[in-house]
């Protein structure tokens, strides 16, 4: 299955016949990196751009819906770094929408959590980027920026706390579905395969997780690499095929 995969990707030929394809992955990079005389932060994040743009450029060739790239999480706030992790994003987002290969394939860039509560130099080239991308419907990437799961689930209970406080919503009804309305992702798909960098778990997703496979990589997410992704999608499809 891997071969044919790499066949493909090789020859630049979009998926034709491979089974048990994820419909949307989501990718942990958000931890910080912690300092050491060994490390170079500035090319670190530079690796991982050159990651997100090699497994976007999988995600078309191989047919994948959706990408979800969790790179910024609420925590980073009390980073020491938070100044350096501001300009990087700013950057990267800047970077992003000149990139002749989001408006060819007609990829919608979406941004989920709370990034609009982050400096200007950072919600300019956000907003955007997913304005320039609004209409575009044949492919979805998505980042988390200034996301934490747990406030996800949080503030999708205040929602509907309000919904009923205001008699628009009956307690009796809430539901699975009714929580899923609320939620920043309300709408997408479930992922069905998360990969987590190093061996911890992100809280990426906390409710839509419930079905997901979960793979954890053991590798920072600046070592993390394209076969390492095409790696990933090869053991969910033995998953699904045992």
């Amino acid at each position: 299955m891997l071969r044919g995969i790499k066949n493909i990707l090789k020859i630049g030929e979009k998926r034709k016949t491979i089974s048990n394809m994820p419909r949307h992955i989501a990718i942990t990079m958000e931890k910080e990196l912690k300092a050491t005389k060994n490390i170079d932060f500035e090319n670190a994040y530079k690796r991982r751009d050159k990651v997100i743009k090699d497994i976007i450029e999988c995600q078309i060739r191989l047919n994948i819906p959706i990408i979800t790239f969790f790179i910024l999480s609420k925590n980073s706030k009390d980073s020491e770094r938070f100044s350096f992790l501001m300009d990087d994003i700013s950057k990267f987002f800047t970077r992003l929408k000149d990139h002749p290969g989001i408006h060819k394939n007609q990829i919608r860039i979406s941004v989920i959590g709370k990034w609009y509560d982050l400096p200007e130099r950072v919600v300019s080239p956000i907003r955007e980027i997913v304005e320039s991308t609004k209409d575009y419907d044949k492919f979805f990437v998505n980042f988390c920026v200034n996301y934490d799961g747990q406030e996800e689930v949080i503030d999708a209970c205040r929602l509907i706390a309000r919904q009923v406080k205001s008699e628009k919503l009956d307690p009796e009804s809430i539901n699975e579905n009714i929580l899923k309305e609320n939620l920043y992702t309300s709408y997408l798909i479930s992922p069905d395969l998360i990969i987590q960098s190093n061996n911890e778990f992100s809280g990426i997703f906390l409710w839509d997780s419930k079905d997901s496979f979960m793979l954890f990589t053991g590798k920072e997410w600046k070592n993390f690499t394209k076969e390492d992704f095409i790696s990933s999608i090869e053991q969910f499809q033995n998953k699904k095929r045992n």
